[in-house]
Order: structure tokens, then sequence, then C-alpha cells
């Protein structure tokens, strides 16, 4: 039979890991939570306990089951227009004065299973008829990402959608697909999903108008903020904004960064 307790010594050496993987630090009171979001890959590998899944996935010998693990340890929960404020704000910012040649750019460097990204796109394609603008839409799980590309969602999920957006942006499903809403092809044409971790140094993204990091910097120590506070602030143009979770802030983390009210903070 396999053993399922999650000892204090495994939960450390997981914290560890996922540390390590992804920058994130996973508070004491998250044990219970590591235990059941990893115990199926234990028993599907027939493993005796969470310290042999543990080397198996720190083994190197076993990339797809380590990035299973680091999915299942950093997905949250999401919703469409979470924090609204900051999707009026984003229109704010993209029907300001610009060059008609330079496309609008956003990235969503958290973007869960897509429904953080899809809002934007919603917005700025509602904000910037005939004009262009690109999203880039990233995160650290692959399995999210998948989700996040498809844009196929249940229709309970999709209560904050504003009506005008679910008709002019999305299909609602019929016969076996009933109870869906599948984001329109249009939509996702200008939309850049990639696989990115914050935690290591960034890709050739290129420079941004806006920035959404919601509800990420909360897991990371000191220490890791102002390293991926950096790597963002280094892509964003002169005057861009960056949004963070209304519960969130970057006091005593320096930065080319001014708060300009909670949450919303403009490269200087």
């Amino acid at each position: 039979m396999v053993n399922l307790a999650l000892s204090d010594e495994e939960f450390g050496a997981i914290q560890r890991f996922i540390h390590s993987a992804a920058g994130i630090s996973l508070s004491n009171d998250k044990k219970a939570l590591v235990k059941g979001r990893l115990a199926s890959q234990v028993q599907r590998h027939g493993l005796r306990s969470y310290r042999e899944y543990l080397q198996l996935i720190s083994s190197g010998q076993a990339e797809a089951e380590t990035q299973i693990a680091v999915d299942l340890l950093t997905t949250n929960e999401t919703y469409f227009f979470r924090e609204n404020q900051h999707f009026e704000l984003l229109r704010q910012k993209a029907i300001g004065d610009r060059p008609a040649q330079m496309p609008f750019r956003v990235w969503s460097a958290a973007c869960s299973s897509g429904e953080e990204p899809y809002s934007i796109a919603m917005t700025l394609a509602d904000c910037l008829p005939g004009k262009k603008w690109e999203l880039v839409a990233s995160d650290i799980s692959g399995r999210v990402l998948d989700r996040a590309r498809k844009g196929h969602y249940p229709l309970e999920r999709c209560r904050d959608i504003p009506a005008h957006y679910l008709k002019r942006f999305c299909l609602k499903g019929v016969g076996p697909q009933e109870g869906t809403l599948l984001v329109q092809r249009s939509l996702k044409a200008n939309i850049r999903f990639i696989h990115l971790n914050l935690n290591q140094a960034l890709p050739d993204i290129g420079l941004f108008d806006v920035v959404f990091l919601r509800n990420v910097m909360i897991y990371f120590n000191a220490a890791t903020k102002q390293q991926v506070i950096e790597r963002i602030t280094a892509v964003m143009k002169p005057g861009a904004c960056l949004y963070v979770g209304h519960s969130e802030g970057l006091n005593n983390i320096p930065s080319t960064l001014r708060m300009v009210r909670p949450s919303v903070y403009e490269h200087r």
C-alpha cells in the first residue's frame, strides 16, 4: 500500500524544489494543498512515498514528470475580468495618443488558463478598432497554456464577461458542446501564448506598454521579487504601466517603478 502521509521533511524538500524551479515560496500552511495535488502522481507511478516522488522529479531523468509537478504546484484560480479596474485603466491607456504605426503591446505575464489574456484582448479589440495591438501571454505551466490556447470554457466561468463582449467575441456551444463557450478565432489571432519562467532570464519578447503581473508576487520571497521586477522593467517602455493584484504591493523593492495608485505602477 502506498504511504501517502507527507512528512515535514518531505514537505520541506518540496518547498525547496518549487522555489528552485519556479521561484515560488510555499508557506507552511500549504502542506495539505501540496499533499492533495501530488497524491495522484505518487500513486500513478506506484511509488511508496512523497520522498520517492521527489527523487523522481529531481533526478533529471523525468523532465515531463517534473513539468507536471511544477504545473500542479503553480496553478492558481482565475476568472474573466478579475479586478475590473485594471481593464478600465488599460482602455484609457490604449486610446491615448501614440504613433499610428506603433502597435500597442501588452504582456500577461502569468496568464494561467487564459481568462486574463482573453479579457485583455476583448478590451483592446473593443477600444482600438482598426488599430494594431499585440498581446503576449505566458505561464510556467504548460498544462494551463494548452487550455488557454483552446479558449474553451464552461459557461459558469464566463459570468463576468460583459454581455456585448459575449455576443461579439464568443461562440456558445450547442449539442455536445452545450454549456460551454469558445473564444472566437479572430480574437486569438493577436495573442501569442508562450511557455516562460519568470524566475529565469527572459527570451526576446520585445517591449511593452502595459504588463499584467497579478496575484503572482505574493508567492515570491523578497529576493525573488527583486529579480522578477528587474526582468519585468527591462521590457517596459518608458511610461509603461505595471498592474499587480490588489492585495499585492512593491514596497521596499528598489526599481524604476512609481506607484500612481494602489496596484498600478508606472515605469520611469
